[in-house]
């Protein structure tokens, strides 16, 4: 297998880069996720207008028709900038698992506007005790963790009939915000007899593959963009009168963080690769969710305590990309779901 960029994916990464690089920026972030929306929709439309947002919609429906891979790279700088965007909601969530599964209807129904910014999400996780059942006609049950789903035209909501596509202003839905650690809306939704406007026919296994796919994406920016933010700050932070990235020890941390970024970066690409062409991803995205719940939070931990006490101080950018380490975590399941998962399937082998 060869996981170098083609030319066109070249400048997919460098139009990313070029859109939203910068340093990032602590008051425009806090006063996107204190806005209406919930999110920067400077950066967003930025996206939008780039083309970027529309590069694996299909041809037919105002996209490039492109894949995984490419959509894997914006991800990934929206994930080492640290911006509230609805990125892996909208693309990851949703446009991945509509292209891949949806009618030629339902594609032209929900993604042609995303070119132009339209908000999609999904619905992935049950509250305990509260699953997502059709019956009578209609959606009943409750999903927890639901990003950008007030923001959202449409939410995907898979169950085990197919993959419901729902209003999130329909009668029978209630949106109810939670917290998260980055401070990036997420919702629980209840459904009381709600209505699915088309079923598109993933499982929940379907969406949660490219759920997993993404997540692993935006984790390989926010780790990268954590590694090169404290490898500047130990260059030219002196103690003793010498810098700190001269000392043993800590040349050893950074070396343990390099390594689990560069393994998140293989992750992130070998799923995107395998979905994008075809292949079977399952035992990649059960490796590669695993690390991401298990290895990501940690690593920035370490990132935490190398930069000392600046690296807890809200002001200074560190502190966002710990908490969205953490919310992609969550996304994820958690370490100890995802243990279980993969060792059921080590030991279904």
């Amino acid at each position: 297998m060869d996981f170098e960029l083609d030319e066109t994916q070249r400048a997919i990464a460098d139009l990313a880069a070029s859109v939203l690089r910068g340093e990032p920026d602590d008051a425009r972030a806090r006063a996107a996720l204190d806005s209406a929306a919930g999110y920067d929709e400077a950066a967003w439309k930025s996206l939008a207008q780039a083309g970027l947002l529309a590069l694996a919609v299909p041809a037919e429906c105002g996209g490039d028709g492109l894949s995984a891979v490419e959509t894997a790279l914006v991800l990934a700088e929206v994930g080492r900038q640290t911006l509230p965007l609805p990125a892996l909601a909208t693309l990851a969530l949703g446009v991945l698992p509509v292209t891949a599964h949806g009618t030629g209807d339902q594609q032209r129904d929900l993604l042609p506007d995303v070119a132009s910014g339209r908000v999609l999400t999904a619905a992935l996780r049950d509250a305990p005790g509260a699953p997502v059942t059709s019956s009578g006609g209609g959606l009943h049950g409750v999903r927890v963790g639901v990003p950008y789903a007030a923001a959202a035209h449409r939410i995907l909501v898979p169950t085990a009939d197919g993959t419901a596509v729902v209003d999130p202003a329909a009668a029978g839905v209630e949106l109810t915000r939670t917290p998260t650690s980055s401070g990036a809306p997420e919702y629980t939704l209840v459904l009381t007899g709600a209505q699915a406007e088309s079923v598109v026919s993933a499982s929940p296994a379907d969406v949660d593959r490219f759920a997993v796919a993404g997540a692993i994406a935006v984790a390989d920016g926010v780790l990268a963009g954590a590694l090169q933010l404290t490898a500047d700050h130990l260059r030219t932070r002196e103690q003793f009168g010498r810098p700190l990235a001269t000392f043993q020890a800590v040349a050893q941390q950074v070396a343990d963080v390099y390594v689990v970024a560069r393994t998140v970066h293989l992750a992130a690409v070998s799923c995107a690769w395998r979905l994008a062409t075809g292949r079977d991803a399952d035992e990649d995205l059960a490796v590669a969710a695993y690390w991401l719940a298990a290895e990501v939070p940690r690593a920035l931990q370490v990132c935490h305590h190398l930069h000392g006490g600046l690296g807890v101080d809200t002001t200074y950018p560190l502190h966002r990309y710990y908490s969205q380490g953490k919310d992609l975590a969550r996304l994820v399941g958690g370490a100890a779901a995802r243990l279980d998962r993969l060792g059921e399937r080590c030991s279904s082998n």
